[in-house]
């Protein structure tokens, strides 16, 4: 309890001081966390980015001081005790959330309900992948997770939960804290769900446990160490643990305690220390803590040294997330062919292409798909499916469960030791957003093939077709979204996805098939976004910019442009952000100058094109929603054709 009872009183101190936060988790979790990090924890203070440590998942993300104190007591070395005092402050570690990358320790940002358990379900597959392919020696350790009612209340959990059961994951440990408290207040106000046995009925092996109780906590624990199956641990607990009027009410679950409360929980739980003050003899028994997994991280240092020098060296470069030197040999020989036999093809089945291309050369590139592989295009011909007990293939069949697919990739990709790319049909990057958005925030290198980008895909329809979801997914800050324009351009996306280790990146692909445009491989055109993919006949008097499929049309347009003596330009724009980081003389280059009049043709809504339209610009694409038919007709229905850039073309220079 006393060791408790550090984590209880630092969460106290800091949310009052901050008069900002949720100090009720922390402390009705306090003791299962203190079992947890002294008797089984597999981490090193010291070392704190350990490949081979057990992960530690807080997807309660709003008591993150939780998380907070548990570094600070055990001696991570960015967590300091005036990092505890800055709780939410600007600039502080201790943000309002777990944000990985302020600060180590934070295995994934969590705050988002649900996105933790995700994550982690990713996580616990990843270290499966890793011990399938250099053996347990080297990969093996647990996942673990502290998840609230909230967390099994949203959507995502089912998923994840579900899919976790099938693969019988079973290193995946999730302690729930049932403390039956939610904001609005007690949990019976919403939700009346037996969870264990909805989790038994996922197949996983369940249990309940007075969660202040350390030794009914460690039985437990040790139980699901040994179950074949992943756990959940139903904790139960009282929120508040220790506070005299607010203990078990929603009164403390975010917001500050207050001082007299606060001094009435020192008195119950006997800490008459001063606010932020641990005792000595205390905080040397959780830097004890801290410091005794040293001897295991050393005996893992030299089982990997031990290794056969080709496979220790593929090892650390994985989990480095390093590319070997030729990764691009295969990517580069597929662009030659292209530029030679010029195939017309859909470019979800030129991104299948890319992926077999690639893929020898990256054994960590794991593919799936949300029940729509043959759809998605993204089972490589050499890819074992992933399976219950054999983790050692590169398919992952996430059925459709699109949410927990994006959010499991990004517990691979935190992981290490995994490139993830998943897919499934654009309109339903819908159910994935999320996700996708904690992978732009968390800077993780995770890739979402996204088909069927437009009223291209025909007779299935609005409720399939895509119009608003370019420019709501092109809003999301360092997301590189890239619709490519043929079988070249899709090879090269591949090779940026790939390559970029500072964010997530989105292909947006066609059903319907394209021709091949592109009559160079020398370079990787798509790398600055946009580029003159054929120069005007004589002085530019238009410019047509065009993405992915609509780019045929304006290279049609141009050539009818030419038979009237009007010199027409054609811009290729697959990736905004990409060309939005080029110089401002790269990009006048590119549009014409501001005189010029540019046409701007895509299959969906006009929403971010204003960002380079004039006044004399036109766009030409979608003003609401799609129709079932096919697609040629659906195309000219909506007026996005060649003969209408032709027309915007010659209004906007006067003919």
């Amino acid at each position: 309890m006393a060791l408790a009872n550090c984590i209880r009183a630092l969460a106290m101190d800091a949310v009052e001081q901050a008069k900002s936060g949720h100090p009720g988790m922390p402390m009705g979790m306090a003791d299962v966390a203190t079992v947890l990090w002294e008797r089984f924890l597999k981490f090193d203070a010291a070392a704190p980015h350990w490949p081979d440590r057990d992960r530690f998942v807080l997807s309660a993300g709003h008591g993150s001081m939780l998380l907070y104190a548990l570094l600070h007591l055990t001696g991570f070395a960015d967590m300091t005790l005036d990092e505890i005092k800055r709780f939410r402050q600007l600039g502080a570690k201790t943000a309002g959330h777990p944000e990985y990358g302020h600060a180590t320790g934070i295995d994934t940002t969590t705050g988002p309900l649900g996105q933790g358990i995700a994550n982690a379900v990713g996580m616990a597959l990843a270290e499966r992948s890793l011990a399938a392919r250099f053996g347990d020696a080297v990969a093996d350790h647990y996942t673990y997770v502290i998840a609230g009612d909230g967390c099994l209340m949203e959507g995502i959990s089912h998923e994840a939960a579900s899919l976790a059961g099938h693969l019988r994951l079973n290193k995946l440990i999730v302690l729930f804290d049932d403390n039956a408290i939610s904001i609005d207040g007690p949990t019976a106000l919403t939700v009346s769900d037996d969870q264990c046995a909805r989790f038994e009925a996922y197949g996983w092996a369940v249990a309940r446990v007075d969660g202040h109780d350390p030794d009914a906590i460690a039985a437990a624990i040790e139980a699901a160490r040994k179950s074949d199956r992943p756990s959940l641990l139903a904790c139960r607990t009282t929120i508040a643990y220790g506070a005299p009027t607010k203990s078990g009410t929603a009164a403390s679950h975010g917001s500050p305690l207050g001082a007299a409360e606060i001094a009435g929980a020192r008195a119950r739980l006997g800490w008459s220390h001063p606010p932020f003050e641990i005792p000595a003899d205390l905080l040397e028994r959780w830097r004890a803590i801290g410091a005794r997994g040293a001897k295991e991280r050393a005996a893992w240092d030299r089982r990997v040294s031990a290794l056969p020098k080709e496979q220790r060296d593929e090892f650390r470069r994985v989990l480095a997330g390093k590319l070997p030197a030729d990764w691009q040999a295969g990517l580069d020989a597929l662009k030659a062919k292209l530029i030679v036999e010029k195939p017309s093809l859909a470019t979800r089945v030129s991104s299948q292409h890319a992926i077999e291309a690639a893929a020898p050369a990256l054994p960590e590139l794991i593919g799936g798909s949300a029940d729509l592989t043959g759809s998605n295009n993204t089972r490589g011909k050499d890819f074992a499916v992933i399976k219950p007990g054999h983790y050692g293939g590169r398919y992952i069949h996430y059925g459709v469960r699109e949410h927990a697919m994006a959010a499991a990739m990004n517990g691979m990709a935190l992981h290490g030791g995994a490139i993830p790319f998943g897919g499934t049909f654009l309109v339903f990057s819908d159910y994935c957003r999320p996700a996708i958005r904690l992978s732009a925030l968390m800077e993780q290198r995770v890739i979402y093939v996204m088909t069927h980008d437009s009223i291209g895909l025909g007779e299935d329809g609005p409720t399939h077709q895509p119009v608003e979801h370019l420019a709501a997914l092109r809003a999301i800050p360092n997301l590189h979204v890239m619709r490519p324009a043929d079988a070249v351009e899709t090879a090269e996306c591949w090779a940026l996805a790939i390559a970029r280790a500072d964010g997530p990146s989105l292909l947006a692909l066609t059903r319907q098939n394209l021709p091949t445009l592109r009559s160079d491989a020398a370079e990787n055109r798509c790398a600055r976004g946009a580029y003159v993919l054929a120069e005007a006949p004589g002085e530019r008097a238009v410019t047509l910019v065009a993405t992915g499929s609509e780019v045929m049309l304006a290279m049609a347009a141009r050539d009818a442009l030419a038979t009237e003596g009007i010199a027409a330009a054609v811009v290729s724009m697959p990736c905004w952000s990409l060309f939005d980081r080029q110089t401002g003389k790269y990009r006048r280059e590119v549009l014409g100058a501001s005189r010029t009049p540019r046409i701007f043709v895509e299959a969906g809504i006009a929403m971010g094109w204003e960002r380079y339209m004039g006044p004399k610009d036109r766009f030409i694409g979608m003003t609401g929603f799609g129709a079932s038919a096919p697609a040629p007709e659906l195309y000219k229905h909506f007026g996005i054709t060649a003969e209408a850039a032709v027309a915007a073309a010659k209004a906007a220079i006067g003919r």
